[in-house]
């Protein structure tokens, strides 16, 4: 009685006040929007039957504190936990291959990652504004640092990028001010403009013989 389900998509949902809820097992993708500005929701489990999180999924779900995401999940939309204001850590499952760009922009309360082994890019802005975020594990499979990826990432204190990184896009790491320590992998090629400005706490670094490209 609380979604639509059309051929294995959740169109839609009617939370009557609800603070935590399990999609159903019958559920193979999250539709567009479905949960945009539901402010009680706290806890949301996404079953294992789930595959994709489509775009602006859970936007402004300004109370969401706990996500499960189940391990069949392979993509993740853009913008679709953005501004989750008072989620403070997440779990991307092995089985995700894509996060969308500013999937989890200005989750400002976000303050531990663990990216599953299979994300082969985080996308544009992913990170961005997640003032809270200390801690974060770049898996091996990941070739591409997208831009703005961890702009304003504030907290950060240190950061691994893997040998399997071929590029850091532009602005990736802006105003990381409390960033000390970086880590570059020795296949990157291309470090693009402003990639580390306003780091003011990083005293020092080691660019690789692999890289070709500093930009401005």
């Amino acid at each position: 009685g609380r979604c639509l389900i059309i051929d294995g998509v959740l169109k839609a949902f009617a939370p009557a006040g609800l603070t935590e809820y399990t999609i159903p097992d019958n559920v193979t993708k999250i539709g567009h929007a479905v949960f945009l500005l539901y402010s009680n929701l706290e806890n949301i489990i996404i079953p294992d039957s789930v595959t994709e999180i489509d775009n602006w999924v859970f936007q402004g779900c300004t109370s969401l504190a706990s996500v499960t995401i189940g391990n069949s999940g392979t993509e993740i939309g853009y913008y679709s936990f953005y501004d989750c204001s008072n989620l403070t850590s997440i779990t991307i499952p092995d089985s995700v291959t894509t996060i969308g760009e500013c999937a989890f922009y200005n989750c400002s309360s976000l303050e531990s990652v663990t990216i599953g082994n299979s994300v082969t890019e985080i996308g544009e802005g992913v990170f961005r504004s997640c003032s809270s975020l200390a801690s974060v594990t770049i898996p091996d499979s990941v070739t591409t640092i997208g831009s703005f990826a961890f702009q304003d990432c504030s907290s950060l204190t240190s950061v691994t990028i893997p040998g399997s990184v071929t590029t850091i896009g532009d602005v990736a790491f802006y105003n990381c001010s409390s960033l000390t320590s970086v880590t570059i992998g020795d296949s990157v090629t291309t470090i693009g403009y402003y990639a580390f400005q306003d780091c003011t706490s990083l005293t020092s670094v080691t660019i690789p013989d692999s890289v070709t490209t500093i930009g401005e």
